[in-house]
């Protein structure tokens, strides 16, 4: 027979037994028998699965398959949790993996379109000082007039720079080759001063509007990058 250890049991059940077995001694006129002293210690770890009701049998079997269900279902919820986290985790890892190489991937193309945006840029403005005269190329005159130093210098400016040009050539000497700042000394087209730095330009530069025309387009493009780079610092200091 099975034995099942229910504490609270033992004591009352060694009793009883102690008790019954003392009647029956004395019904049947025999002295009562020691009773062994092992006996209640044992009951008291031990109750026969007989000894407890039939249906508070059942109430402790189910109790027992019960605790191992909830027992086995918090096991398996803890799985489950751990494998969505897990999966949440990776799926996080993969998607910031891609949007990186989906930014890394527009930022070349970026780049790709400025390169290439700069290099036709630079090729337009090759070509369009290869079409450019020189001062050189102009033969030299007695005199020029005004619509002849603008002719000149539309064939020595660059289209897109031209205006910007004109503007501080207007301001500074009105388009007078020969205009001279009594006070400062300032002379020519572009009034550069001293004058004499012209002479980097050509040795005609007193008398001859196109290397005038020359200097000035190297000094704004050095200083300013250009001349619409000089005709926006002009229109802010007026002067430049």
């Amino acid at each position: 027979m099975s034995r099942i250890s229910v504490r609270g049991f033992a004591v009352a059940s060694a009793t009883a037994v102690t008790t019954v077995g003392a009647v029956v001694g004395v019904a049947s006129g025999n002295a009562a028998q020691p009773v062994d002293d092992n006996f209640e210690a044992t009951a008291a770890d031990t109750t026969l699965l007989a000894d407890i009701p039939a249906g508070e049998q059942a109430q402790v079997q189910v109790s027992t398959l019960a605790e191992q269900a909830d027992v086995q279902a918090a096991a398996a919820d803890s799985v489950a949790r751990k494998s969505a986290e897990e999966a949440a985790r990776i799926q996080a890892a993969k998607s910031a993996e891609a949007k990186k190489v989906a930014a890394d991937k527009a930022e070349e193309a970026k780049k790709k379109a400025e390169k290439a945006e700069q290099e036709r840029k630079e090729a337009a403005e090759r070509a369009s000082r290869s079409a450019l005269r020189d001062a050189t190329s102009f033969a030299a005159q007695g005199s020029y007039s005004v619509s002849d130093v603008q002719a000149m210098a539309r064939q020595m400016i660059p289209g897109d720079q031209f205006q910007c040009f004109s503007n501080i050539v207007n301001h500074e000497s009105t388009w007078n080759y020969r205009a001279t700042n009594a006070s400062s000394g300032a002379y020519g087209l572009v009034q550069a001063l001293p004058g004499s730095k012209m002479a980097s330009a050509g040795a005609d530069w007193q008398t001859n509007p196109a290397t005038q025309i020359k200097w000035g387009l190297s000094y704004m493009n050095g200083r300013y990058g250009s001349p619409c780079g000089a005709w926006s610092f002009w229109q802010a200091n007026h002067w430049y």
